[in-house]
């Protein structure tokens, strides 16, 4: 039998971020979770060195590679959108979830409990999805660094509310990053050299 998992996977490339805001470079899905990977995985590394964590930064970073992977189905709501209302959220987490099914569906049978866990938070691993969250946000403020450093004015609102965001959550390890690593975002190729 076939199993077109991987293929429906690989669609992510397909499905671009920022719907409504004029892009200079579109991003992609696959494109956004491979950063946001690496984000999360620095900010558990920082929990265990800095903060006394026991999370484990590998699972970080694949529970971060696979965070969006329902919006191959659903594609990219935008925030105002799918926040705008405990209804509409409520109803979005129901499409989230039927994604999700529809997603596992597509593997076999002896593979669904190792990829279930993969597409929204549960409350075991609550810990490393925050630390997902805050690297989710950060990385949609380096999107929003990006764009207004090629002088699209269209992020601003979205980089301050995003940076709001990010600090609203508390999270000791996103400071940091936004200290220690988000300057060098600003810097041209022969600057960060």
């Amino acid at each position: 039998m076939n199993y077109n998992f991987f293929a429906v996977i690989s669609r992510m490339k397909y499905i671009n971020r920022w719907a409504l805001m004029r892009n200079t470079i579109q991003e992609n899905l696959s494109e956004h979770s491979l950063e946001t990977a690496y984000i999360a995985h620095v900010l558990a590394v920082m929990r265990n060195k800095r903060h006394n964590g026991r999370v484990n930064p590998e699972r970080c970073a694949l529970l971060a590679m696979y965070h969006d992977c329902t919006e191959i189905i659903t594609g990219d709501l935008p925030t105002p959108i799918k926040y705008y209302n405990p209804e509409i959220r409520d109803a979005y987490g129901e499409i989230e979830e039927n994604a999700k099914n529809k997603l596992l569906s597509y593997l076999p049978d002896d593979l669904k409990d190792e990829y279930s866990d993969l597409f929204v938070p549960t409350e075991g691993e609550k810990e490393l999805w925050q630390l997902v969250k805050a690297a989710d946000k950060i990385s949609a403020l380096i999107k929003c660094l990006d764009e207004r450093n090629m002088g699209n004015n269209d992020f601003v609102k979205a980089e301050s509310s995003t940076l709001a965001s990010i600090k609203k959550l508390g999270c000791a390890e996103a400071d940091e990053f936004l200290e220690e690593f988000l300057p060098a975002y600003g810097l041209t190729l022969d600057e960060q050299a």
